[in-house]
């Protein structure tokens, strides 16, 4: 082993030396150092190992202060350290600051993260991890790491440090992270940030939680180039007729507004999708367009072909094609007259708070119509029967015979009675607004594609089985059609677990009587419903701009 040069270094990576190191000025080393020949370590300080040390296996020393060796030096250096994942890679000798004896030392910059080496030798180093200490106690060692040399002449590769360093060492998906703005992530609409509205494309739906109301509360209004939309929504919902609602649509394809809004698509939040399919829901019906196929090829004969674009476009971002319906229009179309002052779940926010529509359908500054108030009680509706759906959980999987079943069916039955008093205290206000032909005619148009059956009833006719004969089953899945998936999902597992239950159907006793008590219940239910439809489409005499 010949001599070399006596140099200064100082590392802020592990060293492997294959020979003896001898150097005559302090060498800082903060890394692992590995030796598999005889070391020889000479301290100026008492309490210090002075003398060969021989190992059988190599040695990693890891040091934080200056260490002192004589004799010539010949070691390598990798830049795998600690903590640093996968393959090493080569390190080289520009990134180390080297000085001859004699001449004052090269000035180049420490690596980021590293301590600049001292001008003067510092204290004694504490015992390496894996010699003896002065004690006879060992230290600790820390992993071997790969070589590399640190004589090469090349420039130095860029290193990263600190949290750069735990960038580059995580996956591409971990960077894109609340590091970034709302606006630079994908998802996200106008810089809007999302929030769990997201999340429940990933998690399964729990209706036990808030039915099948929206996890937030809608959005208000929309930002951006959306507003376009927004405005385009509100002066359909109260045009005189279908023509007047499809002129607004044909002047805005002539400004190519909708093209603008169908690049667009892709960047909406989930949230904001949705908020923009109540809006599109509305100008479909508005202008006639209620049982319309958006991607099938005879509706370009019908409707505006760029809004029929924007329209599919929609659809695919929230993942349900038939949207123009009662769960669209009614429970992503209202909002809280005055913002509560706490947090609350957002099922008691709607019992509980006075709403109102988003998208009236009724002209600003006169009172709401006969369909703005069908609206708001469907929702309401659905606010108060969050029992029913905690209900249909509990029976889910019930023998007939359990003694719970006879008391869920109770409870269910109350809950019932409850919906429908509730649907009758709506009645005498609906009855009262006044209300245009223009909106008699979406009623009329809602109502025959099947479009306003409220999600509530759904659930409680998939527990019970109304209308589940055969010859109605065909009937049953064309109203499903207007839930997003993961509802019909639900529904379609309440049929196949709640069919033990409906076996009472064809019993006899104190149990199949309670059960047939619910099954009249739902029945009645549903025919206030369907008087109170009614009762919103009949004509009336009343003047719109006449008071509440």
């Amino acid at each position: 082993m010949g001599d070399t040069a006596i140099t200064k270094t100082t590392t802020a990576e592990p060293v492997t030396a294959a020979g003896p190191v001898t150097t005559a000025e302090p060498v800082m080393v903060t890394g692992p150092v590995t030796t598999a020949d005889p070391v020889t370590v000479t301290t100026a300080e008492p309490g210090k190992a002075t003398g060969p040390l021989t190992t059988a296996e190599p040695v990693t020393v890891t040091t934080a202060e200056p260490v002192k060796a004589t004799g010539p030096v010949k070691a390598t250096v990798t830049t795998a350290g600690p903590g640093a994942p996968g393959p090493s890679r080569t390190a080289h000798a520009a990134a180390l600051p080297v000085a001859s004896p004699g001449a004052s030392p090269a000035t180049t910059e420490p690596a980021p993260g590293m301590r600049p080496a001292p001008g003067t030798p510092g204290p004694a180093t504490p015992p390496a991890p894996g010699i003896p200490s002065a004690a006879g106690a060992p230290s600790p060692t820390s992993a071997p790491a790969a070589t590399a040399t640190p004589t090469s002449p090349l420039p130095t590769p860029r290193r990263a440090a600190g949290s750069a360093r735990a960038e580059e060492a995580a996956p591409p998906a971990a960077r894109e992270g609340k590091g970034q703005p709302a606006a630079a992530r994908p998802g996200r609409a106008d810089g809007e940030p999302d929030g769990p509205a997201d999340a429940a494309t990933t998690t399964p739906h729990d209706p036990c939680a808030h039915g099948f109301l929206p996890e937030r509360p809608p959005v208000r209004s929309l930002i951006g180039t959306w507003t376009r939309l927004d405005a385009m929504a509100r002066a359909a919902a109260v045009a005189p007729d279908r023509e007047a609602a499809v002129a607004l649509v044909e002047r805005a394809h002539r400004a190519d507004e909708l093209a603008a809004l169908r690049q667009r698509v892709s960047r909406l939040s989930l949230r904001n999708a949705e908020a923009a399919a109540m809006r599109i829901a509305v100008i479909a019906v508005s202008c006639g367009w209620c049982g319309v196929d958006p991607q099938a090829p005879a509706a370009r004969e019908v409707a505006n072909e760029a809004f029929l674009d924007l329209w599919a476009a929609i659809a695919h971002r929230i993942g349900h094609d038939q949207f123009v319906a009662l769960p669209t229009l009614a429970l992503h179309n209202w909002a809280p007259e005055r913002k509560p002052r706490r947090h609350i779940p957002i099922d008691q926010l709607a019992r509980t708070e006075t709403l109102v529509p988003i998208v009236r359908w009724a002209p600003e500054g006169q009172p709401l119509s006969r369909l703005d108030r069908l609206m708001l009680a469907a929702t309401r509706l659905e606010a108060h029967g969050i029992w029913l759906f905690r209900l249909a959980e509990t029976l889910a999987g019930r023998s007939p015979d359990d003694s719970s079943t006879p008391t869920a069916l109770r409870r269910l039955v109350r809950v019932q009675h409850a919906l429908r008093a509730q649907l009758l205290a709506e009645a005498a206000e609906l009855a009262a607004a006044p209300a245009t032909p223009q909106q008699r005619a979406v009623l009329g148009a809602l109502a025959g594609q099947g479009a306003l059956e409220p999600p509530v009833l759904q659930a409680a006719d998939a527990v019970l089985g109304i209308g589940a004969r055969r010859l109605r089953e065909g009937r049953r899945q064309l109203l499903r059609r207007h839930l997003p998936a993961q509802h019909r999902a639900w529904l379609s597992a309440m049929d196949r677990h709640c069919a033990p239950v409906r076996t009472l159907a064809h019993r006899g006793g104190p149990d199949a009587a309670v059960y047939r008590e619910a099954q009249e219940s739902l029945i009645a239910l549903r025919r206030t419903y369907t008087a109170l439809v009614h009762a919103a489409a009949r004509p009336t005499e009343a003047p719109l701009t006449r008071a509440a």
